[in-house]
């Protein structure tokens, strides 16, 4: 059965409580259990009310019974830091001749049952899947117990023009997509919010493309649009997804509008620093620039500074995300080395880390660490690949399929991403048609407009065989760092630490 009715939920609870402490809480009124609905009645009602109540229901597997004191048995060898425990990392000041016998968290994970949250994965974070939902759970807040959904198709604003950067989000808005990828070195905060403002005022209808654009290109928008409605309606239907259409235009839908609108923002290397106050200025600024009151998630954008930098930019980004600043925290273009700082310095490990990630570049080693220790990857935009400066042979072996498919070679790289269980914030300007129209077929609607379009095992074994670690120094890609940090064709962000 695939989720516990919500008496058990109710016994779970019960047995919880009974474990913890008292506290001065216990004598006030209960909140009554709130009423389950079955998706069938949920997909058969109107959207967002439909949206409302599929997020109010907690979805619990069927648990054991926990052996508390086996869990209690395996504490007293825990060791004191998350970096003695990822393995290779000590905390500073530890003592690394200490003689303690090794923790054995088979024994932990299996007396915490199906209930627990397992510290080492057993079920990894990037699950590959030939048809995935539209939207990932990630870590959020109170110490990375509760969950954020992030849509895994976005749309990234790197190297789009700010003077195109409203049309090109109202493009994404009217295209289905939720995830607007943002950031301090791209300069265009504040165009991206005239759209999102008149999208969360009124809705899609706010956006004012009719006036604008052809008939022929709208229609491509809202096919995709369409596509990814229905594709999120199926989803909601078989159980593996709770998300469904954007919320109804008016007024009355701005709140389910935002709660639904995920923003991304990075932070740049000039804004990292070791005085928390500049840190929260940063974001603060960011958060009034995008004319919201909230970011979804606020990410360092590099590792290229130093470890105290990075180390007190991100504490602050912690404490933000429990201020209510931010749902979660990220990082991009961070390696094994800076994501393992992370955890010496006994730190929430991140949410998300974002790299430069492609058939021909797999990171294999940091995507393997991040899906251990339950870190979500996404691909940064692929704005080179295709360049004089790319992977030519590769790339024609991605136009072989994209044409035997009836893809383009972006839609391609989509879905193989999508596939292997990653998000991906794909970009394109929007000043020609072609441009417009490219932002529709790289969104989630866009990639399951055919049934065609999902790729074979074959297929997805053919591009996994492209791996050739192009670097981006190779590519001369610049997301985040200056032209002069890099050192040559073999330069990696990745590297840095």
């Amino acid at each position: 059965m695939r989720t516990m009715k919500l008496v058990l939920v109710a016994q779970l609870v019960a047995a919880t409580s009974a474990l913890a402490p008292p506290n001065n809480h216990q004598n006030q009124p209960k909140r009554q259990p709130q009423t389950e609905i079955s998706r069938r009645d949920a997909v058969a009602i109107s959207t967002s009310a439909a949206t409302i109540l599929l997020n109010g229901v907690m979805e619990v597997k069927a648990a054991e019974n926990i052996d508390m004191e086996a869990i209690y048995a395996a504490r007293t060898k825990a060791p004191t830091s998350v970096g003695e425990l990822v393995g290779g990392v000590t905390t500073p000041g530890s003592n690394s001749n200490d003689t303690r016998e090794k923790v054995d968290m088979d024994k932990i994970n299996a007396a915490r049952s199906k209930a627990g949250n397992p510290i080492t994965a057993k079920s990894k974070m990037v699950a590959p899947n030939s048809d995935p939902g539209p939207l990932l759970g990630i870590r959020g807040g109170n110490k990375g117990k509760s969950v954020v959904k992030i849509p895994r198709v976005g749309y990234s604003l790197y190297k789009t023009p700010a003077e195109q950067a409203e049309k090109a989000t109202s493009v994404a808005l009217r295209s289905g997509i939720l995830h607007i990828d943002v950031g301090s070195l791209y300069g265009s905060n504040g165009e991206v919010a005239k759209s999102l403002q008149k999208y969360l005022n009124i809705g899609i209808s706010g956006l004012g493309l009719a006036k604008d654009e052809k008939p022929e290109l709208l229609e491509r928008l809202d096919a995709a649009y369409a596509a990814g409605t229905d594709k999120s309606v199926s989803t909601v239907s078989s159980g593996t997804s709770n998300n469904l259409s954007p919320a109804p235009d008016g007024s009355v839908g701005r709140s389910g509008r935002r709660q639904q609108l995920f923003v991304s923002h990075k932070i740049s290397n000039a804004e990292q620093s070791t005085d928390p106050v500049k840190v929260r200025r940063a974001v603060k600024n960011a958060i009034k620039e995008l004319g919201c009151t909230y970011l979804d998630m606020v990410s360092i954008h590099s590792p290229l500074t130093d470890s105290e930098r990075r180390l007190e930019t991100y504490k602050t980004l912690l404490n933000l995300r429990d201020g209510g600043f931010t749902k979660t925290v990220g990082v991009c273009n961070y390696g094994l080395a800076a994501l393992k700082e992370i955890a010496a310095a006994d730190l929430e490990l991140p949410a998300v880390n974002q790299i430069e990630l492609s058939p021909f570049n797999a990171h294999k080693e940091i995507v393997d660490w991040c899906s251990t220790y339950g870190i979500a990857v996404s691909c940064g935009a692929w704005s080179r690949l295709s360049s004089a400066d790319g992977p030519t042979e590769g790339w024609e072996v991605v136009s072989k399929i994209a044409a035997a498919k009836g893809m383009t070679k972006a839609q391609v790289l989509v879905r193989w991403s999508l596939q292997k269980g990653y998000i991906c914030v794909p970009r394109s300007a929007a000043k020609a048609k072609v441009e417009k129209v490219a932002i529709a077929e790289n969104s989630y609607g866009g990639v399951n407009q055919e049934a065609s379009f999902v790729l074979t095992k074959d297929e997805m074994d053919t591009l996994d065989s492209l791996d050739v670690g192009y670097k981006a120094g190779k590519l001369g890609r610049i997301d985040g760092w200056d032209a002069s940090d890099i050192q040559g064709p073999d330069w990696d962000p990745t590297d840095f630490v």
